[in-house]
Formats: structure tokens, sequence, C-alpha cells
């Protein structure tokens, strides 16, 4: 039976301010700048009072049983989102541990995890899960829809490979549903930070490969970050390894391969990146540094000719800009191929709004502009 016309409502009602708040938490994420918290915060704090009044409309409708899937998700999204701007909120409130308004930001993976199953049946929640250019591309979203929903074994969507996040070593695997079977697709490779997860990087991606039918891998470091301290590099080999087993089951554009990656990930795709015998042939390093390895004599030999997109934050506080000035500089003096984006508002976080422009890099040669 159609849902009756109360559910229908109370879907609608509830999808735009959950769908508008997260969007919010996007901006909130990008432009997270210690100081500037408690503004980041005013920004934010309406959304949990404009979920509130339609979560508790849907909680307290009768569902009919073939929709409970879709009102359990859509009611744990809007508590979860309610509770991740409650946590930053309160947090931007003391401004003498900053480290809390990261923990609270971090909610924002399992948030989107836990929401994308339902984009083949809620058309607002697939237009939210591509880039916002392509958002109105009323024939990619069928695409999507009927790729997701139709009766093959080509395993596409969101998938894992030992990635449950009490594991290490693992990877999580993005295959755009809209894949035919057969057409090579360029691959990335994005690498977590510091103490971070692959299972929750994916989610700084996948609206980007979903958009461009791009497979996205993101691996977990098999310590709490990658092989950059010193000591045996226990992720080098993994990595080729991972890169190999998802190249034998989806057909890889080898001619694009993107090693990516943020903080640590950013500092260990320099070194893993241009060592030799790995797959990459384009590298995207943000908010990272030249690890010292490569600055011995030789160091970036395997640099030359090297494509190269560096992205840098000027308000970055963990690795001033002053370090990308100079990995920039060494590289270009190695004959890497360098394209440097220097964002004048960017801190030490992630910039999704970044991944168009990479794209548009490794897949059509453009280059960006600063």
């Amino acid at each position: 039976m159609p849902p009756s016309p109360e559910v229908i409502v109370a879907i609608g009602e509830l999808l735009q301010p959950l769908l508008e708040t997260l969007e919010r938490v996007g901006w909130v994420q990008r432009h997270l700048f210690p100081p500037l918290a408690s503004r980041l915060a005013d920004e934010l704090a309406p959304g949990a009072d404009e979920i509130a009044g339609p979560l508790k409309a849907a909680e307290d409708l009768d569902w009919p049983d073939d929709l409970r899937f879709m009102r359990d998700r859509l009611v744990d999204v809007s508590r979860q989102t309610v509770e991740l701007v409650t946590a930053f909120v309160a947090a931007a409130k003391s401004p003498d541990n900053p480290i809390d308004l990261y923990r609270a930001l971090r909610r924002f993976a399992r948030v989107q995890e836990t929401l994308y199953p339902l984009a083949p049946a809620l058309e607002p929640v697939s237009r939210w899960f591509l880039e916002p250019e392509r958002r109105d591309d009323d024939d990619l979203v069928a695409r999507l829809r009927e790729g997701a929903l139709r009766d093959a074994d080509l395993r596409v969507g969101v998938l894992h490979a030992d990635n449950e996040r009490d594991a290490r070593g693992g990877f999580s695997l993005y295959v755009p549903e809209q894949w035919d079977g057969r057409a090579p697709m360029p691959l990335v490779v994005a690498l977590h930070g510091g103490s971070g997860h692959g299972r929750d990087f994916l989610w700084s991606w996948l609206s980007n490969g979903r958009s461009r039918g791009v497979l996205v891998m993101t691996p977990t470091a098999r310590d709490r970050t990658w092989s950059i301290m010193g000591g045996e590099d226990v992720d080098a080999e993994p990595l080729r390894q991972m890169v190999e087993t998802v190249a034998a089951r989806y057909p890889v554009d080898r001619a694009r391969v993107l090693l990516t990656g943020m903080s640590d990930g950013a500092t260990y795709t320099f070194l893993c990146g241009l060592r030799e015998g790995m797959p990459f042939t384009h590298l995207a390093p943000a908010c990272g540094v030249l690890h010292p390895f490569l600055m011995v004599p030789g160091g970036l030999a395997a640099a030359r000719g090297k494509p190269i997109y560096m992205v840098h934050g000027a308000l970055d506080w963990m690795f001033p800009i002053a370090t990308a000035h100079f990995a920039r500089e060494a590289l270009r003096e190695a004959g890497a191929q360098v394209v440097y984006r220097e964002i004048a508002d960017l801190s030490h976080t992630y910039p999704r709004d970044e991944n168009p422009r990479i794209l548009d890099w490794l897949v059509d040669g453009a280059a960006a502009t600063a």
C-alpha cells in the first residue's frame, strides 16, 4: 500500500530541516577554526530546534510496517544530528578545550552513513549526496536510483573490507551505483588524518565519487596513524595490495589512480606516493608536510614529472603555511608538476569543497587557479 498522506507530510517536514542542518554541519566542519568557534556555533545552533518538532511528530505517527526501516533511519539520523549540534555548541562555550569541537564533528560521518541507505527511496536525500552543482541533474539522480535497485551482482554502493570502527588495517570502498559494469573508472585512495579511520573519511569523498562515477577507497592505518613516525613502514605494501584487490574486482583506470590525504594522511601521501613501485599516478596532499625522509639527497627523485596537487590553509595552526611554501619549492626543484592551492579561510580541516577541482585535474588535466 502507498504511504498515507500523514506519513508523506511527516517525511517532508522532517527531511527539510534535517538536510538543511546537515548542510550547515558540513559548512561548519569546512570552516572550523577554534578562535571562531562561538560564531560557528551560532550558525549551527538553530538546527536542533528546527529538527525537534518534526522529529517528535514523526516519532508519534503510526507508520506502516513496510516503512519501519525508513522511519527508524530518519529518527536515528535526526537524533544523532541534534546530539552533534548540541555537543558542538557546548564545546564552543569552553574555548580552553578545542579538541571537543573536533570530537563533536566526528559524528558527522556516522550520521551520513546512517542516512545514505535511504538515498534510493528518498530523492531529496539522493540529491543531498551529490556535489551542489549536480543536485539538479534529474538524469543522474534517476541513474543512481536505478543502479542501486537493479538486480545484478555488480556490488555497487558503500562496501567495507574488515573496516569496522574498532578494527585497523581494513578499507572502505564506494562503487558508483550508475557504473555500467564495464567502463574503467578513476580510483581515489584517500588517507585519514592522525587517530582517524577510513570508514569515517569515506564521507569526505563519497558525494564527489557519486557525482562523477569515480571509485573511492579509504583505508585505515594499521596503527593510530600512518607510518610516518620512523621505524618500519607497515602501510605501503598493504595499500598497494588493496589497490590490486579493488582492481581485480572493478576495472580501474590505471592512468588515474590518485593518492590523497589529510594532515598525517597528507604527509604519508608524500612519503608513500613518492616511493618506487607504488601504483599512484597522481598525489593530492591536503594540510600536510614533506616527511624528513624525503629531504635526504635523492629523497625526491621519484617526484620528477609527478603530478601533485597541494592544498594548504593560510590559517593552519598545526602546520603553518611556511611549511607548505617549503614543500612546494622543494617539489618544483625536484621536477614535480605542482599545482599549489593556498586557501585563505582554511584552517587545519579537510577542504571538501576542493574535491571537484582535484577531480577536474585528475580526470581532465584541468589546471586549478589559486
